[in-house]
């Protein structure tokens, strides 16, 4: 019986931190995501979300070398930020979305100081969104046979 008090408190917990995700950092994308994965890709999410913080943290690498260089190409900054954006509609995280749209504001102003703050919140809305799914798919493994999914390792 233990053992089964054991399973069904991780379930809640998992099911508590989806919620808590999924109405706060991602949005319906997340869902359907979701939706694809089946007994032939039982990690697939999980292998989603690795590739967007790879990919993110990519992007966000060439914004800040972008933002680096003088004199200051705004152009340059919002296309990066575009990419950026693009990648953050294809998973869902919805906070991330908004803060790069208020940076491609700030570019359509040339503001840079403006620029500098919504990066900075892209970059905080990135890291916790990162902690928190990390947390959501350690659990995940922890309480099914999908125990084998990949970990993002250093990505």
């Amino acid at each position: 019986m233990h053992l089964f008090q054991s399973l069904s408190k991780m379930w809640i917990d998992i099911a508590r931190l989806r919620n808590e995700i999924t109405c706060g950092y991602l949005d319906e994308q997340f869902c359907q995501i979701e939706d694809l994965q089946d007994e032939a890709s039982p990690n697939f999410t999980e292998e989603v979300a690795c590739l967007f913080f790879k990919d993110s943290a990519r992007l966000m690498t060439n914004i800040e070398q972008a933002m680096e260089k003088n004199p200051r190409d705004f152009n340059r900054w919002d296309a990066h930020m575009q990419q950026l954006k693009g990648s953050c509609s294809s998973i869902g995280a919805s906070r991330m979305k908004i803060e790069c749209a208020s940076f491609r504001n700030s570019c359509g102003d040339e503001n840079a100081e403006g620029c500098v703050r919504s990066f900075q919140k892209v970059k905080r809305e990135h890291g916790v969104l990162r902690q928190k799914l990390e947390s959501y798919f350690q659990l995940l493994r922890q309480a099914g046979p999908a125990g084998t999914a990949t970990r993002c390792g250093g990505a």
